[in-house]
């Protein structure tokens, strides 16, 4: 039985990526089958599929043990470790316990009572594992930039970018780029986008030129901007809780990389566009004359949402040293903007992406029935066959399928599952375990093939579908193949320098 709930997860698992990449049907109603045949299927299964959560919980017990040292060698205090653990139990008893209280309440009734609780609870258990973090984000960022956009703040900057880049296409795209890359590595890439994207479709229409190179572009350099930091892109938060490394360390190691990156970028983008995007004297002649301050229409709403949203931001700086939340950071600051600013609340609702929240609800729903059925745990009896290959190997090859599994199962999902595979694997192997320097190397390759390989596919990364969601809902599609077009080459390109930057470290800290 057990090898039968493997492959029918397995099945729907790739059955619905397949049924996304086709473009028969929507993504969200291709997700939402997907998630509908996980729960039928995987939720009455064997008990054994909800053994992962105790490997899990072990997994993490023991990276944190094994790496309770910081990047400059500091060891981490016993209480700190303590804590870690404490904070584990709890995690394990929370998952544990409904089920133990509806079994020791009806100790006495009949049997099928019982039997039919601990079917609810695995489906709670599914529940758990639907990043609701990043959906109620996305949603409260939403609603956030949406009451924004009716302000004309980014009408506003869109005149100013263009005059800044006297009109020319090429120049307009480098520097919403950069602006993207740099805005990214301090929000996460979501708010980014949702705060760049509405600029650049305006930008195009004023030049007449296709926004979709402009959104591509920006798309690409928000998911490289954000891995430069902790915050800047949800799968290092999950990397950097697991293996205790801060956003200092983030800045440090990433942060000069991705600059690189960055500027290689731009370099591809003029190379490949400036021949290819024109625009007459007379048309650039027009964008000078526009006046970026008459874009304003509402200046109450303006000020008031603006204040918010630069609390909003400064709470997403600060939310990891307070203990909170960025679901609570961005629901909050979209609550006090609806409170504070003279708005339509049903009418801002309606203007939510509500078909990219379904997709991705239903997208954690597919990755846990995959982590479910055991198939997470095949990826990490793989693991097990490298050891004994030299450090630099395991960690270049963790690193490119890393990129190709973050590209097909979103890097979010994908890193919240594979950090305890890599938890799992650093504790049972010795070149890791003994060497935080090995350690560091192989959480700094993960970081950044799965935050570069979420370029690769529609499905890659939340930015990928929120920028999508945005083109469509403006007239502009973008198939999945299309979004392959793009970011293909990207991400090959950036995971060699990726690759490149590892083996740099590797003969610098690692060796002998």
């Amino acid at each position: 039985m057990e090898t039968l709930w493997f492959w029918v997860g397995t099945i729907v698992f790739i059955g619905t990526y397949v049924l996304i990449a086709s473009e028969k049907v929507h993504k969200t109603v291709a997700a939402l089958l997907g998630a509908s045949l996980m729960m039928f299927f995987i939720l009455p299964g064997p008990s054994h599929s909800g053994g992962g959560h105790e490997q899990r919980e072990t997994a993490v017990e023991q990276t944190v043990s094994a790496a309770s040292v910081t990047e400059n060698g500091a060891v981490v205090s016993e209480t700190e470790i303590t804590a870690s653990a404490k904070v584990t139990e709890q995690v394990t008893d929370s998952q544990t316990t409904p089920v133990q209280s509806v079994e020791d309440a009806m100790s006495h009734a009949d049997g099928s009572m019982a039997k039919k609780a601990g079917k609810y609870d695995k489906l709670d258990t599914f529940a758990r594992y639907s990043n609701f973090d990043v959906v109620f984000t996305l949603a409260g960022m939403m609603l956030l930039v949406n009451l924004l956009s009716g302000t004309g703040l980014f009408q506003y900057v869109a005149i100013k970018c263009a005059k800044l880049a006297k009109g020319l296409p090429i120049r307009t795209m480098i520097l919403l780029v950069f602006a993207t890359a740099i805005l990214s590595a301090f929000l996460d890439n979501v708010t980014t986008i949702l705060l760049v994207a509405p600029v650049t479709l305006l930008v195009a229409n004023e030049l007449g030129v296709p926004p979709v190179p402009f959104l591509m572009a920006e798309t690409m350099a928000s998911n490289i901007g954000g891995t430069a930091t902790l915050i800047g892109d949800p799968p290092n938060l999950i990397i950097g809780s697991v293996a205790q490394l801060d956003f200092a360390a983030f800045l440090f190691n990433l942060a000069p990389f991705i600059i690189v990156v960055m500027v290689l970028y731009s370099i591809c983008l003029w190379a490949y566009y400036s021949k290819r995007m024109k625009v007459t004297v007379e048309k650039r002649a027009l964008i000078m004359e526009l006046d970026e301050n008459a874009a304003i229409t509402d200046r109450h709403n303006l000020r008031r949402g603006g204040i918010v949203m630069l609390l909003t931001i400064i709470g997403f700086l600060v939310h990891g040293a307070v203990g909170l939340q960025p679901c609570v950071v961005a629901m909050a600051g979209a609550a006090l903007a609806l409170m504070l600013c003279k708005v339509d609340v049903d009418h801002a609702l309606e203007k939510i992406e509500w078909s990219t929240l379904f997709f991705f609800m239903a997208l954690f729903i597919l990755v846990c029935g995959a982590e479910q059925c055991g198939l997470m745990a095949r990826i990490d009896n793989v693991l097990q066959l490298m050891d004994g290959w030299s450090v630099l190997t395991v960690v270049l090859v963790i690193m490119w399928g890393s990129a190709l599994a973050a590209a097909v199962m979103n890097n979010v999902s994908f890193t919240a599952a594979m950090v305890t595979v890599v938890a799992s694997f650093i504790a049972a192997t010795p070149a890791f375990r003994d060497s935080v320097a090995c350690q560091h190397l192989l959480w700094w390759g993960l970081a950044l093939s799965v935050c570069l390989g979420g370029n690769a596919s529609l499905v890659g990364a939340a930015a990928n579908l929120v920028t999508v969601g945005i083109a469509e809902k403006n007239g502009y599609k973008v198939s999945f193949s299309q979004f392959l077009f793009y970011g293909v080459p990207v991400t090959v390109g950036s995971m060699v320098l990726a690759s490149a930057y590892i083996i740099a470290r590797y003969y610098l800290y690692c060796q002998g």
